[in-house]
C-alpha cells in the first residue's frame, strides 16, 4: 500500500475505529494501524505517544461526534419536550451519519477499549465528555421544569440514556421507524410524570 503524502490523524483514527469494531479492542495495535494506513510506526508514536492514547483519542472522537450531533438536534428542535425527544433519538441519527463511530461508542465496552494507563490529557477529555452530557440534561431540565437538581437530571437520564439503550440499542433497532415511535412515546410518558419533588 502506498504511503500517504501527509499524515492525517483522522485516517489513523478511522483505522483504529474499524479494527476495534470489527475485531475487538485487542486488535488495535500500532503495527495493525500502521499496516492499515501506510503510516509508519514511528509517525504513529510521534502523534499519539502510545497505543493507550491512540485508543483514547479514537473513543474521544466518537464521543465528540455524538455529543456535537446531539446538541445540534436539540438546538434545531427548540425548547421543551421536542428537544428531549430529539436528544433521545440522537443514537439513530448518529448511526446514519457515523456507522463505525456508533458501533465503537455504543457497542464496544469502554472498559475494554480504555485501560488505566491513559495519559492525563486523555483522562481529562474523557471526563469532559461525561460532563457535557450531564450539562445538556441540566439545561433541558431547566427548560422543562425550571430546576436542575438530581431528581430532574435522573428523569432526563431515563429519557436520554435508559430508554434509547433499551428500545434502540440493546435490540439493534436503530434504523427501525416503529422503534423510534415507541421511543418518542416512552419519553413523552416519562416527561408527563416528571421528576420527583426536589
Amino acid at each position: 500500500m502506498p504511503r500517504p503524502r501527509t499524515h492525517d490523524p483522522d485516517l489513523v483514527l478511522d483505522a483504529a475505529e474499524a479494527l476495534a469494531v470489527r475485531s475487538g479492542p485487542t486488535a488495535v495495535t500500532i503495527r495493525a494501524v500502521a499496516t492499515a494506513t501506510g503510516v509508519s510506526n514511528g509517525a504513529l508514536y510521534h502523534t499519539f505517544g502510545s497505543r493507550a492514547e491512540l485508543l483514547g483519542r479514537t473513543w474521544i472522537r466518537a464521543a465528540h461526534r455524538f455529543l456535537t450531533l446531539q446538541a445540534e438536534l436539540v438546538a434545531a428542535a427548540g425548547d421543551g419536550i421536542d428537544a428531549v425527544i430529539a436528544a433521545a433519538e440522537a443514537p439513530a441519527e448518529f448511526a446514519a451519519r457515523y456507522p463505525l463511530s456508533t458501533q465503537l461508542f455504543f457497542r464496544v465496552r469502554r472498559s475494554d477499549l480504555l485501560g488505566d494507563d491513559q495519559p492525563e490529557s486523555v483522562r481529562t477529555e474523557l471526563d469532559a465528555t461525561q460532563r457535557t452530557l450531564i450539562e445538556l440534561m441540566k439545561t433541558l431540565a431547566g427548560r422543562l421544569w425550571q430546576r436542575r437538581d438530581a431528581h430532574a437530571v435522573d428523569t432526563l437520564t431515563i429519557c436520554l440514556v435508559d430508554l434509547p439503550t433499551a428500545i434502540l440499542l440493546d435490540r439493534d433497532r436503530l434504523a427501525n421507524p416503529v422503534a423510534r415511535q415507541q421511543l418518542r412515546a416512552a419519553v413523552r410518558a416519562v416527561l408527563d410524570i416528571g421528576p420527583a419533588p426536589a
